[in-house]
C-alpha cells in the first residue's frame, strides 16, 4: 500500500528550501518556519485556505516563497537551542493561524518518546486524511539520518509492504523515502516528535 500527498511545487523543488534563503540566522535554522511554509501553501492550495498565503498558492515561486518566510520568522525563528519541542512549533504555527484569522485547523504535539506502533497508526491517518506531518529529529544513533539530526521537515506519503513501512520525508526541496521504523528508534532518550494536525470542524 502507497499513499503520497499531492505536495506543493515551488518552480519546480518539492517545497521550499532553507538553502534559498538570504537571512543567515533563517539560513542556518529555520527548518521549523519552512516546514510551515510549505504546510500554509498545501492548505491554501488543497483546502482553499487562502488566508494562510498571501501570495499564489496555484503557482507558488522561489520569490515569493522567500517572501512569505520573513513572515513566518516571528512566529518560529531561529534561537540558540533551536525550535527543539513541538511545544514550541506549535505556539508559533496557532500564533500566526490566528493572526491571519484561520479557524479551519488545529493542531496537537506527538511525542517521540511514544510507541512505535502507535506513531505508525498516526502517520497513516494523517496522510491517508491529506495531513503533512511536520517532523522533529533530534539526536540519532544511526549515521544515516545526519541529515536529519536537529531538524524539522516535512512527511508527505507512506509506503507499507510486508512488513516494512517507508515514510516520505521532504527537505530542501527534495524527498527521501526512510524506514520509519529506524528513524523513530533515535537510541536517545530526549528524542523530537511529530505534529499532528486536523480540520477544525471534525472535533
Amino acid at each position: 500500500m502507497k499513499k503520497e500527498l499531492d505536495y506543493i511545487r515551488v518552480d519546480g523543488a518539492l517545497g521550499g528550501s532553507q538553502d534559498w534563503l538570504l537571512d543567515p540566522f533563517m539560513k542556518g535554522g529555520g527548518c521549523a518556519a519552512v516546514t510551515a511554509c510549505d504546510l500554509c501553501i498545501y492548505f491554501a492550495k488543497q483546502k482553499g485556505l487562502e488566508e494562510l498565503y498571501p501570495y499564489d498558492a496555484e503557482h507558488p515561486g522561489k520569490r515569493d516563497f522567500i517572501r512569505f518566510t520573513r513572515q513566518m520568522k516571528p512566529y518560529l525563528h531561529p534561537r540558540w537551542q533551536g525550535i527543539d519541542t513541538t511545544d514550541i512549533y506549535l505556539e508559533g504555527i496557532r500564533s500566526y493561524w490566528r493572526d491571519v484569522k484561520c479557524e479551519a485547523l488545529t493542531a496537537e504535539g506527538f511525542q517521540g518518546t511514544e510507541a512505535y506502533c502507535k506513531a505508525e497508526e498516526a502517520v497513516k491517518k494523517q496522510i491517508d486524511g491529506g495531513f503533512p506531518i511536520p517532523f522533529l529529529t533530534l539526536h540519532h544513533k544511526n549515521p544515516r539520518m545526519k541529515e536529519y539530526v536537529w531538524h524539522w521537515y516535512n512527511l508527505a506519503g507512506y509506503e507499507a509492504y510486508e512488513e516494512e513501512f517507508y515514510v516520505k520525508a521532504v527537505t530542501y526541496g527534495e524527498m527521501e523515502w526512510l524506514n520509519f521504523k529506524e528513524l523513530w528508534d533515535t537510541g536517545f532518550e530526549r528524542r523530537g516528535g511529530m505534529i499532528l494536525l486536523s480540520d477544525a470542524a471534525a472535533i
